[in-house]
């Protein structure tokens, strides 16, 4: 009886073993691309201290050749009726990475010290120019992949935007003291083949 009792539990757990065995292989993915029924974020807002930065882009999917639309926002929300905010040529940047063939998408700009006025309640607001490079010693298909990119042409794929907005203001007026700011948020959008 005692045997017949070992052995039935036994084998149940074996049983059990082999069917999640089964159900785990039956679920592993084996394409590492995202999947089309993932809902994407386009939209990113993050707050900090007096400053509100979004990150859109207007879609979650384009077409071939379609023109991309992203844009950043800063915006003031403190005490004063107005601040100034010290930067480069511009507050944003718009950071990139294609996750299907794993492309770093680099943003550069000149880094002249520019200064802003940011109205309370009104945003700065900058639409995505283009961006890309690439050197001599870079494989063809990245060389073919980034002048698609510099012509805003962006070859179908997932692209992930990390976006900052990166500043200075004048944090005691009576000494100069500055505080840095460097606000990051991320969006992301797909470029299928059909148009």
């Amino acid at each position: 009886m005692i045997f017949k009792k070992i052995s039935l539990i036994l084998s149940s757990m074996f049983l059990s073993i082999g069917l999640f065995s089964c159900q785990q292989n039956n679920n592993k993915k084996v394409n590492n691309e995202p999947s089309d029924t993932k809902t994407l974020e386009t939209k990113a807002e993050v707050i900090e201290e007096d400053f509100v930065y979004r990150l859109v882009t207007e879609k979650a999917a384009y077409g071939k050749n379609e023109l991309i639309k992203i844009y950043a926002e800063l915006e003031y929300t403190g005490d004063k009726k107005e601040i100034e905010i010290f930067h480069s040529a511009s507050p944003f940047s718009f950071l990139m990475v294609e996750t299907m063939r794993n492309y770093e998408i680099l943003y550069s700009m000149p880094e002249p010290l520019l200064s802003t006025k940011l109205i309370k309640g009104e945003p700065l607001c900058q639409e995505y120019k283009g961006s890309g490079g690439y050197g001599s010693r870079d494989k063809k298909e990245y060389i073919e992949f980034m002048k698609q990119i510099m012509n805003q042409e962006f070859p179908e794929g997932h692209y992930v935007v990390n976006g900052i907005t990166d500043f200075d203001v004048i944090a005691n007026e009576k000494t100069g003291q500055e505080k840095k700011y460097e606000i990051k948020a991320q969006i992301e959008f797909r470029v299928n083949n059909s148009n």
